[in-house]
């Protein structure tokens, strides 16, 4: 019987999209940074420093494939998973929105479907941990909000009210006025904000309450994987601004959560056309004349992020040994070829990694099918473009 796993592997190499199985299997590239990202993890896990990294790379040269390989690394090292694209829907100058999506789609450790709320589900009124999250959320935070709101879930016996208090913990955040109504039913006493939250502001307070949660669950720690980030390129003026402010808030250590690696994965030629094509520097001397950090120390990073060299022809002959072996597995048959000529059918396909392996796949499959093969048809595709978005009313 073919075996699924390999299966599962050949199709998803097959298709162009990295998974994080492939990672799992496709791990041994790049060594110099994965040493880096390693270490980086161990000082989460060993002494809680917290910071953050961009990378940069062009199209199809294993960004998505590094990020994969850093879920499982990090799965491995007991820490919870967070994994998000940057997209319209979830633009880096709307934090909230970045918090809800990131919120779907986090991973305890070994687990391959999101979610973590069952595991806050266990926790009782009056445990040690719900104890220590809500005197964390009465005076570690900027506003206490999470206070009464995590008070009132641990207490209430009420589904709906329990269900749109959890609903408010993934993202979909309750109005003032009817958290305030169920803690005075349940508590018999008002709520008085010390500061007023709103989610525009104040956000980053539920980054800084899930991360300490997570520490106190008993977790290494909480890794946060961005991909598609050249999507900010898209974004107005003032945006874009905004988008480098919150990346500050994942990046530098003094303002990440407790126990948090961020990392975030950014097309190569960002730096041309955006930073400079763009005029970010000059932006922001019009825009935040008195206020330019940490926006301006972002800026930096990002034209100082590391880019992915492509694979040495001892990696890339690694890494179609290890196709071969995974397509024979899938269908189970002997691929009678050397690696050399493996290495010839992709050389068609282009310098991009990705246009390597599928044309190295196509190889595959018609020596399979047809006992023989010719030129693969493969090709390289796909152009970042950074046109702007039409500006909304809140960025004047």
């Amino acid at each position: 019987m073919y075996d699924k796993e390999a299966r599962h592997i050949i199709e998803a190499l097959r298709s162009g999209i990295s998974s994080r199985a492939v990672g799992q299997y496709f791990s041994e590239a790049r060594p110099k940074i994965m040493k880096e990202i390693s270490d980086r993890l161990d000082m989460v896990c060993e002494q809680g420093k917290s910071g953050g990294m961009i990378i940069s790379g062009k199209y199809g040269e294993g960004k998505t494939h590094l990020l994969n390989t850093v879920f499982n690394l990090a799965h491995s090292n007991h820490m919870v998973v967070s994994y998000i694209s940057l997209s319209k829907e979830t633009p880096m100058d709307k934090l909230y929105l970045v918090y809800e999506k990131i919120i779907r789609n986090t991973y305890l450790p070994q687990r391959k479907q999101p979610g973590f709320m069952f595991e806050l589900e266990k926790l009782s009124a009056g445990s040690e941990v719900a104890n220590e999250m809500l005197l964390y959320a009465a005076k570690q935070l900027e506003t206490d909000k999470l206070y009464y709101l995590y008070r009132s879930y641990l207490r209430t016996e009420d589904a709906d009210e329990k269900f749109l208090l959890q609903a408010d913990l993934e993202g979909d955040f309750v109005a003032n006025a009817p958290l305030k109504k169920i803690y005075r039913r349940i508590f018999n006493e008002p709520v008085k904000y010390n500061v007023n939250f709103t989610k525009t502001k104040y956000c980053g307070d539920y980054f800084s309450f899930m991360s300490h949660l997570f520490t106190q669950m008993g977790y290494h720690g909480w890794v946060i994987l961005i991909d598609e980030t050249e999507l900010m390129g898209r974004l107005s003026k003032k945006a874009r601004l905004n988008a480098y402010r919150n990346m500050a808030g994942f990046l530098l250590p003094e303002k990440c959560p407790e126990s948090t690696f961020s990392m975030f994965a950014l097309s190569a030629s960002y730096q041309e056309d955006v930073i400079e094509g763009k005029h970010e520097y000059e932006n922001l001397e019009e825009i935040y004349p008195q206020e330019q950090e940490p926006i301006k120390t972002v800026l930096d990073l990002l034209g100082k992020a590391p880019q992915l060299l492509p694979l040495t022809r001892e990696e890339i002959h690694e890494v179609l040994y290890k196709i071969q072996d995974f397509h024979g597995k899938a269908y189970e048959w002997t691929p009678n070829l050397s690696l050399a000529s493996l290495v010839d059918a992709t050389q068609s396909g282009g310098y991009l990694l990705r246009t390597k392996i599928r044309s190295a796949i196509e190889f595959l499959d018609q020596l399979y099918l047809y006992g023989k093969a010719g030129k693969t048809t493969i090709n390289e595709l796909g152009e970042e473009t950074f046109a702007e978005e039409v500006p909304l009313p809140e960025d004047f």
